[in-house]
C-alpha cells in the first residue's frame, strides 16, 4: 500500500484562524488531499478546491474571499493531478470526505465508481449549519447524487474501510459535529494519522491550543487528546494546514510505503 500526499493549492489568510490569539501574523497553509493505493483500488481522502471556487470568486461568501484568497496550483487540481500519475476517474474506488467545507469537498461528484464516505452528521450540518459556519460550506460541493456511505459517529468510530485493519476511519468531532480523520497502517512507514481541520497544526497538537473557530471546542480538545495519545504509542500525526510541518512531508510522486 502506498500514501500520496497531495496539495492543491493554498489558503491565504491569518494565524488567528487557525491558532487562537494569534493574530496579525500572515498565515498562508496548503490546501491538502491524498491518495492511497491499496491492493483493492485507489481511495482518496478529501479532494481540495472546486475548480470553480478558485477561478471564480463570486461562488464564495466575500468574507471568506477576504479571508483566504484560496488559490490552486497548476496541477493541484484533483483531476489534473491523477491525470499526471496516469489514474483514471473511474478507478478510484472511495472518497472519504474528512467534512464538506470548501476546501476539501471540491471533487466530490467527479468520480463515478466512488463510494463517498461521510459522517451522516456532516452531510445533515452542512445543509443547516450554524450561523458562523455557513459560509464555508457550498451546497454546490456535496449537494450531489453519489453513491453515499453515511457513517453513525461513535457507533462507527474506528471503521475499517477494506476490513483489513489498513484505512481505518477515526470519527474527530470538533471542528465540525461530523469531522472524520484517516488511519493508514503501513507496513514499512508505520501508521499515520491524517487529521486535516481536526488538527490545523501542530502548535494545536503540541500545546492543546484551540483554532480561532470550532463548532465544539470541548469536542475539539478531546479529539486533540486523542491524538496526543496516539502520537505516544508511534503513529505519525499529519495536520491540516500547518506550512511548516508540510514542508518536511514527502509529496506525491514520491510516497510513503
Amino acid at each position: 500500500m502506498k500514501l500520496y500526499v497531495m496539495q492543491c493549492g493554498v489558503l491565504y489568510s491569518d494565524k488567528g484562524v487557525f491558532v487562537a490569539g494569534s493574530g496579525g501574523t500572515k498565515f498562508d497553509v496548503p490546501v491538502p488531499y491524498f491518495l492511497i493505493e491499496h491492493e483493492k483500488g485507489y481511495v482518496l481522502f478529501d479532494s481540495g478546491h472546486n475548480q470553480t471556487t478558485v477561478n471564480d470568486p463570486e461562488t464564495l461568501n466575500k468574507v471568506i474571499w477576504d479571508s483566504f484568497r484560496p488559490a490552486e496550483f497548476g496541477e493541484g487540481y484533483v483531476l489534473d493531478a491523477l491525470k499526471k500519475s496516469g489514474i483514471k476517474p473511474e478507478e478510484i474506488v472511495y472518497h472519504v470526505c474528512s467534512h464538506l467545507h470548501f476546501d476539501h469537498a471540491g471533487g466530490i461528484g467527479l468520480f463515478p465508481n466512488a463510494t463517498y464516505v461521510v459522517q451522516r452528521a456532516e452531510l445533515h450540518y452542512a445543509y443547516m449549519p450554524d450561523p458562523f459556519m455557513k459560509i464555508v460550506y457550498l451546497r454546490e460541493d456535496f449537494d450531489k447524487d453519489v453513491n453515499w456511505l453515511m457513517l453513525d459517529g461513535w457507533n462507527d468510530n474506528k471503521h475499517d474501510l477494506f476490513n483489513d485493519g489498513k484505512i481505518i476511519i477515526y470519527y474527530t468531532p470538533g471542528h465540525t459535529p461530523g469531522h472524520q480523520s484517516l488511519m493508514v497502517n503501513l507496513q514499512k512507514s508505520g501508521s499515520i494519522l491524517l487529521t486535516q481541520d481536526a488538527c490545523f497544526t501542530e502548535e494545536n497538537l503540541n500545546e492543546l491550543k484551540l483554532p480561532g473557530s470550532s463548532c465544539s471546542s470541548s469536542q475539539y480538545i478531546r479529539t486533540l487528546a486523542m491524538f496526543r495519545d496516539l502520537q505516544k504509542k508511534g503513529v505519525k500525526i499529519i495536520t491540516g494546514h500547518d506550512p511548516n510541518a508540510w514542508a518536511s512531508l514527502k509529496k506525491a510522486p514520491d510516497f510513503y510505503d
